[in-house]
């Protein structure tokens, strides 16, 4: 069983370049995770930027995304962006693996890397090359074989760029195509066919599913998509963790402040609490970074399980 006190992670959507160090470690030490999870997207194979989130000290987990190999197609060919960030990421790089986090009872077991949602892998070459992974089948198959292994005392927690398939098809479905007319069901099937067979094959609990990709805010100023769903037998909460751009400028001297430290930013980051290996809390944070000051200024519960 999983561990009786309350875990907290905070969950950093799509960066897309927007990651400041220094002022992202400050929001953190306010927020007080104990485990933070990135969804990718870092920007296009952005060496610097995923070297800044590697000396972040928090524990935490990595899943490359499409942008993070928006130039590479064969890792023959060195040196390449996407290479050399799984080198300084090293083993917090979880696609098709999984990390053991056993202070907190839990393991996170990573999907496909590269992913841009849909039927087709993206950077087939590279998941070859590095994976064995040629089809949806073969890559259903790695992220099975990760998370078997998983400490019997441990719940699963999965990490992804993009979500999987049957989440629903409109455009605002966590996962819906919302530059399409005719909308749509964009995740994964692979990620949607591995839940089955854990489902099916293991005793393992799999209360939490993690990815970005998919932008919170519409294509065309049509809206928000959903960001939060839970299956329909109430085992597992889907979080879209992709608040895009996720920091903003801001002129506002918090409480406390010096007059010196007015302005500063607004960072996103989604809090997700697990308690008794079941999710009770996914909250959308606010954190106002000014100078030495970190404040939350704004909170969205997305889910709440009040039982």
């Amino acid at each position: 069983m999983a561990s009786s006190s309350l875990v907290r992670i905070a969950v950093v959507g799509d960066i897309h370049g927007f990651w400041n160090l220094d002022e992202d470690q400050k929001a953190l030490q306010l927020l007080q995770p104990q485990l933070v999870l990135f969804t990718g997207d870092f920007g296009e194979e952005n060496v610097p930027l995923v070297q800044s989130v590697a000396a972040l000290p928090f524990p935490k987990a990595v899943i490359l995304g499409n942008h993070d190999a928006w130039h590479t197609q064969n890792l023959s060919k060195k040196p390449n962006g996407v290479q050399t960030q799984l080198d300084i990421l090293g083993d917090e790089h979880v696609g098709y693996q999984r990390m053991d986090f056993p202070s907190l009872k839990l393991s996170v077991v990573g999907g496909r890397p590269f992913s841009h949602g849909g039927d087709q892998l993206f950077r087939k070459k590279l998941l070859v090359k590095r994976y064995g992974v040629r089809d949806m089948n073969a890559s259903a198959g790695s992220i099975c074989r990760a998370a078997v292994e998983t400490p019997e005392d441990h719940v699963v927690l999965i990490l992804a760029h993009n979500g999987p398939t049957g989440l629903g098809s409109q455009a605002e479905d966590i996962c819906g195509r919302d530059w399409s007319v005719e909308g749509g069901d964009h995740g994964d099937p692979d990620l949607e066919q591995a839940l089955c067979q854990l489902k099916e094959t293991t005793e393992l609990s799999v209360p939490l599913v993690v990815f970005g990709h998919m932008h919170k805010e519409l294509e065309g100023g049509k809206g928000n998509r959903k960001m939060v769903v839970q299956d329909s037998d109430k085992k597992i909460v889907y979080v879209n963790g992709a608040i895009v751009p996720r920091v903003k400028e801001t002129n506002e001297t918090p409480v406390g402040a010096a007059e010196s430290e007015s302005g500063g930013t607004v960072r996103a980051f989604t809090l997700v609490e697990i308690l008794d290996g079941k999710i009770k809390k996914v909250v959308e944070s606010w954190v106002q970074v000014t100078g030495s000051t970190a404040k939350i200024v704004e909170e969205k519960t997305l889910f709440e399980d009040l039982t």
